[in-house]
């Protein structure tokens, strides 16, 4: 066990370091605020405080994690052999940064409680992120930093034990529109022939004629294939499905929709199927809870997983909603446009609440990718060099590998066939 002495045991501290120790890199840690039962310990063991008591392994503390509530922060952002860091410590601390507090900073989402200007749909933007800004949103810093922070104390303590977690690659599916055409209804079937003349959009028109006709199947249809293709690799695929009422933000088939229905049945005998919650369900948790209780019924199976609409994640108050109503775990941290970590870790952490200085029993799953990210880019060959340097961080780490795909871009053939893009990347990242 790896003894922490530090002047005062606080719930950020507490949180911060058994994500790094024991959730990252599977080390045993304790706590004392007592010097003679620190002197005692003969194992390995760390002082996180503002003095080394003598010359054992130290980390000068900030003062972050001893605070409550928000303050304003200076950020500077210096190097640490290669990778960015922040909360510079001195010269007598065994390694340049406060990696605790610089972790809790990014994993707690610190700056989203910040004053920020919200963007079209109310989320925190990518370039007020100090990663974005700063040109390490695509690096997995608070794990590059646990396993630089293990190597220094391995060289001290050479008996230090650790359990290795294993790299995990997982797809997931996120159905908000399940068909483009089909099962729509009369009244919406309508306007939406009247939408593309009005737009001269006459390819739309004969498109959805020949999948209203029959005689070709809807676009965004695709999930057949797609339980096919997974059918192949050893790996949890993960569909989540919106299950709401239509809105001016939420345009997915009706619930009530019997062939809708059967058809989240049938893939929940292949796959997990969980719920993306609806825009409405963002503002009225009694929607919220209503979608979740109706999806389950419908598998018969508990709903314990959310993915949010559009990745409006808003904190607290978002997280707050889903523990509230029973959810167990969230797989929306992350950029909807951008690739990259934006809490900075590529392993699943419980969510913070800064308000109630309390970790909440909310598990997140960042993920790496938003299949809407890749539109800027022409070919599949630019896409695999972005998304393998992604890939290299996060088994060097060994991470969790979360890859979010729509259905409707796997229905697209604009600029790349997608479904082919899709199987190369599950026959590249899964092992």
């Amino acid at each position: 066990m790896l003894l922490i002495f530090t002047h005062k045991v606080t719930n950020r501290l507490s949180y911060t370091a058994k994500q790094i120790f024991e959730k990252i890199l599977g080390v045993e840690i304790g706590f004392t605020t007592k010097v003679e039962d620190f002197i005692k310990h003969s194992g390995p063991k760390m002082t996180y405080s503002k003095q080394p008591l003598q010359n054992e392994f130290f980390i000068r503390s900030n003062d972050l994690l001893f605070e409550q509530g928000i303050n304003d922060l200076e950020i500077k952002v210096s190097d640490w052999d290669g990778v960015p860091c922040f909360f510079s410590s001195g010269d007598k601390s065994a390694v340049p940064f406060d990696v605790f507090s610089a972790s809790f900073f990014l994993l707690s989402r610190y700056e989203e409680y910040l004053p920020h200007v919200k963007d079209s749909v109310g989320r925190f933007p990518v370039k007020e992120s100090i990663a974005y800004q700063n040109n390490f949103l695509e690096l997995p810093v608070v794990d590059l930093w646990a396993y630089k922070l293990l190597e220094a104390l391995k060289e001290r303590f050479p008996d230090l034990e650790n359990t290795e977690k294993s790299y995990r690659f997982t797809p997931i599916i996120n159905v908000t529109t399940s068909h483009a055409y089909a099962m729509r209804g009369f009244a919406r079937t309508i306007g939406g022939f009247l939408l593309d003349l009005t737009n001269f959009k006459f390819r739309n028109i004969w498109e959805r004629l020949s999948v209203l006709m029959r005689l070709k199947k809807d676009p965004y249809d695709n999930f057949s294939e797609l339980v096919d293709i997974h059918k192949k690799f050893p790996i949890q695929t993960m569909f989540f499905f919106q299950f709401a009422k239509h809105s001016a933000h939420d345009k997915n088939v009706s619930p009530n929709n019997n062939k809708f229905r059967y058809l989240i049945k049938s893939v929940a005998d292949y796959s997990i199927v969980s719920l993306s919650t609806s825009f409405i369900s963002s503002l009225d948790i009694n929607v919220l809870r209503e979608e979740k209780k109706q999806l389950g019924n419908l598998i018969n199976r508990p709903i314990n997983y959310a993915r949010l609409r559009y990745n409006k994640v808003n904190v607290p108050a978002t997280y707050r909603n889903l523990v509230e109503t029973e959810f167990t775990d969230d797989f929306s941290m992350g950029y909807t446009h951008e690739i990259g970590f934006r809490a900075g870790t590529c392993t699943p952490f419980y969510f913070y609440d800064i308000n109630t200085e309390v970790r909440q029993p909310l598990k997140i799953h960042p993920f790496a990718m938003h299949d809407y990210a890749l539109l800027k880019y022409k070919t599949k060959e630019e896409v695999f060099d972005k998304m393998d340097k992604v890939y290299r961080l996060v088994k060097q780490v060994k991470g969790d590998f979360i890859l979010v795909f729509s259905n409707e871009l796997l229905g697209s053939k604009q600029q790349l066939d997608w479904m082919e893009l899709y199987q190369s990347m599950l026959k590249r990242y899964y092992v």
